[in-house]
This record gives structure tokens, C-alpha cells and sequence, in this order.
């Protein structure tokens, strides 16, 4: 199974959209998946439902740091390093869905219970977010090199 079916895969089986993206790469990263999945749990629907930046780019932020990230404060080199492959992958993430805001990406506020509303009545949530999740896959193994 692809990278990204495993991610469509988790996020059609009902895990959020941060969760998946980090859950397909979690293994081969040395992070054990029950871990990555409680990590990621918050940070779906613009984290926490809040409607901010999308869950998928912030999965895929937390896989860019699991491959490139500190883990000391001496690291200033690869902090930085990370940073810049965080805004790298914002910008053509945004270039491809004109956003990386959850808000934005569903065209209404679901940190709000009408806007949530309106998103699944849209059917938003199967409709759209899994493009999301796919893109940020994608984007990821480009980057990352595989």
C-alpha cells in the first residue's frame, strides 16, 4: 500500500486529516503509530476544529520535523533548515488549494456549530478534505525525498 492510500485509507476510516498524513509516514520514521495518532489527534478540522491551519499541513509539518528537526537547542542549523522546508511546503501546498486555512479550504467556519453544519451538509469533509490529505502526502514524499 502507497504512502498515500494508507493516509486516504486512515482518514476515510474516521481519523482526522492530521493524523492520517503523519500515520503514513510514522513508521518508516521511528515513530510508533499509536504515538503519532495521539499527537495528531488535536490538530484536525485547522486544529482543534478551530478552523486554522488545516490539519493536513499540520500533519505534514510534524513529518517534516520528524525527518529534519531538532532535538537539541545546540541544532540552530537544523532548526532553521526545518523551518524553511516548513514554509517551502506551505507555499506549494497554498499554490495548489490557494490556502493552507481550513476555513478558507471549505469556503465557511467549523469551529463555529453553523459553519460545521454547513460543512457536512456539503459533505465537505469527504468531498474536499481528502484532496488535502492526498496533496500534503504528495508534497511530503517530493520533499522528503521519497
Amino acid at each position: 500500500m502507497t504512502r498515500k492510500e494508507k493516509a486516504l485509507e486512515a482518514f476515510d476510516g474516521g481519523l482526522n486529516c492530521a493524523q492520517s498524513v503523519l500515520l503514513a509516514f510514522a513508521e518508516e520514521m521511528g515513530l510508533d503509530p499509536e504515538k503519532g495518532l495521539k499527537i495528531a489527534s488535536g490538530f484536525g478540522g485547522g486544529m482543534g476544529a478551530m478552523g486554522g491551519t488545516c490539519g493536513a499541513v499540520t500533519g505534514a509539518f510534524m513529518v517534516i520535523g520528524l525527518g529534519c528537526g531538532n532535538a537539541s537547542a545546540a541544532s540552530r542549523e537544523a532548526k532553521l533548515a526545518t523551518y524553511g522546508i516548513i514554509q517551502g511546503f506551505a507555499r506549494e501546498f497554498e499554490q495548489v488549494h490557494g490556502s493552507i486555512v481550513c476555513r478558507e479550504l471549505l469556503g465557511c467556519d467549523i469551529s463555529s456549530f453553523e459553519g460545521y453544519g454547513e460543512a457536512t451538509k456539503k459533505n465537505l469533509f469527504k468531498t474536499e478534505c481528502p484532496r488535502y490529505v492526498e496533496t500534503a502526502v504528495v508534497i511530503l514524499e517530493r520533499i522528503l525525498g521519497n
